[in-house]
């Protein structure tokens, strides 16, 4: 299984937007709950958003809320992250991963905010946001 995540490096300016993709192979895409989180250097990695199989159902930290849009596109294996408005505050490496179903199914989403519920993880792209 390989999650390639791209769209980050460089520098955007505090208020700019960036949208991150990450391409998926060597899984049932579709079976897949797919998520971004991210680390920022000296902390620890946080969840960003998560997106139901279908695409149907979408949950966000709360920092990211009205700001970030994930999105999927099954028949090219790939999901995405729109990040509008962004803030210092952003900058961090992000990373995509892939979380199978499971017997609880998709619910609120809040459930899979957590690491523990991914299998497989991209190697990160860079996002840095200047004020």
């Amino acid at each position: 299984v390989q999650l390639q995540a791209s769209g980050g490096g460089g520098l955007v300016q505090a208020g700019g937007s960036l949208r991150l993709s990450c391409a998926a192979s060597g899984l049932t895409f579709s079976n897949y709950v797919m998520g971004w989180f991210r680390q920022a250097p000296g902390k620890d990695r946080e969840f960003v958003a998560a997106i139901s199989w279908s695409g149907t159902g979408t949950y966000y930290a709360d920092s990211v809320k009205g700001r970030f849009a994930i999105s999927r596109d099954n028949a090219k294996n790939t999901v995405y992250l729109q990040m509008n408005s962004l803030k210092p505050e952003d900058t961090a490496t992000y990373y995509c991963a892939a979380g199978p179903p499971t017997r609880s199914g998709w619910g609120t989403g809040g459930g899979y905010a957590f690491s523990y519920k991914y299998d497989y993880w991209g190697q990160g792209t860079q996002v840095t946001v200047s004020s």
